[in-house]
């Protein structure tokens, strides 16, 4: 048995209601679970109690194997509770061993971290924008009060009184969050795209970047906490679109406490075994905190299409609005009747139904992400950005100019679906990293004519070696005339280097494909050159890129530039 990832939780989490910390207690025999978990319960109450924190709440969630600890605290206090989690930890361990540490010695040491991290006054101006209902957040080492262009920051070292606060000069400004499996990435784009288009200025973040209005802010993933602050802090922004990942919902808990809507994609197998999430229906529940966000009146956005958001949607008690690729045969024509808002593609149209009526809001064909009608995902992602634009109130000549005016580059949409033309060779740089999303990416790109067809393919160590198989079936599936396996250097997971491009060879050979089919390579630099100097004029490249998109995209760019050709070689002459 063993305490790993104790970690303080900003928000709210599946655990906890209010900030606090949590821990993931793993490697625990089934049959002794219930036992230790009581344990640890007992001895985190003791410690609340003797440091004072009575007023605090303990909660566990168990799960086959082990269990998440969670406890919470005062929002100065967050290291202190993980602290306090280990030390009850530490005491549980020695109650099983047939001792215990002293206690005295921990109460006495909680007690001085929690004296050391104490900052009574955040603690008095956190209290006094929550009887206001005004927004406050804590993090990178700034304190504020309201969002975007209505909010304001301090340095957490010198935060105001409560009485030097003007509050009537501070409020929030719209939030939509955007979760989900696939698709998260493009849809908080393409949704700011309406919202730019409407004359907002939008700060998004992403797992790219924060950026507000034209500026990239900072680069990275930012699909976590700190993006979400940084993007909805912005004193330039009108409208907060912020996309909000598994991980950082499962490390740090709600970044933003309140929202207007809230849009989750999907719910497909990804990252499962991350925190007890052992399956679709446990990873539905991580996505549905967003729920927990939205204001009185606020929605949720939900696709209709995905059997487990369906079934949870109906539990929900909240406005809801649906979008669909498919409304007839999931049945929402009734509701559409009735007056609920929708986003349905019908008759080659994305359409938005609202208070009964339809509207039609533009044409498959001139959306430049849809393929024509053959990329059926980014069409479902547009259909959620229009159901979350209606949300935010903006105007359906915005959702028609930002959808049509958004085609998808580098610049734009990196790294999702982002094609270039090399001297006859189309290269087609994606970030699709499971199963679902893969699938999707390759349905749509078998429409496009090619002579010989190409994909990278590698996986994260932290993907199980069933999984890393499941992956290889979907690719093989799309019948590549070449499968370029790389190794993820960055992302080994515990894995050595090979482990996993070994499971791929070997499965690509048990579903016969021939030794011609395979290219064993290594980095993904290395796996894109070695797709390029197989290419001929007429082939598709599809380059699954995880890990080095930057470089992989400058030597495209490069190459671009040179006008180069298949046959030449990569490097350009001295």
């Amino acid at each position: 048995m063993r305490l790993t990832d104790v970690r303080r939780l900003t928000g709210a989490s599946l655990a906890l209601d209010r900030p606090g910390a949590a821990g993931e207690a793993v490697d625990i025999p089934d049959a002794v679970l219930g036992p230790v978990l009581t344990l640890w319960r007992r001895f985190a109450r003791t410690l609340l109690d003797a440091v004072g924190w009575s007023a605090e709440s303990i909660a566990v969630r168990p799960y086959p194997g082990g269990a998440s600890l969670a406890v919470t605290a005062p929002i100065d206090g967050l290291y202190a509770a993980t602290d306090l989690i280990e030390r009850a930890w530490d005491m549980t361990q020695g109650a099983l061993d047939g001792g215990a540490p002293d206690q005295s010695t921990i109460v006495a040491d909680l007690t001085r971290s929690i004296g050391s991290e104490a900052n009574p006054k955040i603690v008095a101006l956190a209290k006094a924008a929550q009887d206001r209902g005004a927004t406050f957040l804590v993090g990178e080492d700034q304190v504020s009060i309201g969002l975007g262009v209505r909010g304001r920051r301090w340095p957490d070292s010198a935060p105001p009184e409560p009485s030097a606060v003007d509050w009537d000069a501070l409020g929030d400004i719209p939030v939509a969050m955007v979760t989900g499996t696939n698709g998260k990435s493009t849809t908080v784009r393409l949704t700011a795209a309406i919202a730019a288009a409407a004359g907002r200025v939008v700060g998004q973040c992403s797992s790219d970047w924060v950026r507000v209005g034209n500026e990239i802010v900072d680069t990275g993933d930012y699909s976590g906490p700190s993006g979400a602050r940084q993007a909805a802090r912005d004193p330039r922004t009108e409208v907060a679109i912020l996309e909000t990942a598994r991980g950082g919902l499962m490390r740090r808990g709600l970044a933003i406490p309140r929202a207007d809507v809230c849009l989750i994609t999907n719910v497909a197998a990804d990252h499962l075994g991350d925190y007890g999430i052992a399956d679709v229906p446990a990873l539905a529940e991580a996505k549905f905190l967003v729920a927990s966000a939205l204001r009185p009146g606020g929605r949720l956005v939900l696709n209709a299409d995905d059997r487990e958001l369906v079934r949870r949607g109906a539990r929900h008690d909240g406005d809801i609005a649906w979008f669909s690729l498919a409304p007839d045969a999931h049945g929402l024509d009734p509701w559409i009747a009735a007056g609920g808002p929708a986003a349905v593609l019908r008759d080659g149209w994305l359409t938005l139904a609202r208070d009964g009526a339809t509207v039609p809001v533009l044409e498959v064909g001139a959306f430049p992400l849809g393929m024509n009608g053959a990329a059926r995902f980014n069409i479902a992602n547009a259909l959620g950005a229009i159901c979350v634009a209606e949300a935010l109130g903006l105007p359906v000549e915005a959702m028609r100019d930002g959808l049509a005016g958004f085609t998808g580059s580098p610049d734009e949409n990196p790294g999702r679906g982002n094609f270039i033309e090399l001297g006859g060779v189309t290269v087609v740089v994606d970030f699709a990293h499971n199963p679902h999303g893969v699938a999707a990416l390759l349905e749509a790109l078998a429409t496009l004519p090619a002579k010989r067809r190409a994909v990278l393919l590698g996986q994260a160590g932290d993907r199980s070696d069933a999984d890393t198989a499941e992956m290889t079936r979907v690719v093989w599936a799309a019948r590549p005339d070449l499968v370029v396996v790389k190794e993820l250097p960055g992302k080994l997971r515990g894995r050595k280097l090979g482990e996993l491009p070994a499971v791929i060879a070997a499965e690509l050979r048990r579903l016969g494909a021939p030794d011609q089919a395979i290219t064993l390579t290594g980095d993904e630099i290395e796996a894109t050159r070695a797709a390029l100097e197989w290419a001929r004029p007429g082939d598709l490249l599809v380059l699954l890129i995880h890990e080095d998109r930057q470089p992989v995209m400058a030597l495209l760019a490069s190459l671009q530039r040179r006008g180069w050709r298949p046959g030449q070689p990569l490097d350009a002459p001295a």
